[in-house]
């Protein structure tokens, strides 16, 4: 299944730093993702464009998960010229994971 299955994003992006939230639709669903959704995989997904280890931050009363990427200072989103870059399409990405 896919993570956009059972949650939605938000995304945020400023300068190099990138956060992606994913929030279960449903509440039960957040141990699914709290088990599934680790840094490892996501900094996995996103190898090609971070240069720091991700971090991420649980907030359970929410049923989400915040995640904080790292890129390059040369791939700052203020510098790029390529939509593809930007937070809301990361956070797309993030949804389209298998888990």
């Amino acid at each position: 299944m896919q993570l956009r299955q059972i949650a939605h994003s938000r995304t945020g992006d400023k300068g190099n730093i990138v956060t992606i939230s994913l929030i279960a639709y449903h509440p039960e669903d957040f141990v699914r993702l709290e088990e599934n959704v680790t840094t490892e995989k996501v900094s996995a997904l996103f190898a090609g464009m971070i240069d720091q280890p991700v971090v991420r931050y649980t907030l359970p009363h929410l049923s989400a998960l915040n995640f904080v990427l790292h890129r390059p200072e040369t791939q700052s989103v203020t510098r790029s010229l390529g939509l593809d870059s930007h937070g809301k399409c990361l956070g797309s990405a993030l949804l389209l994971m298998e888990i």
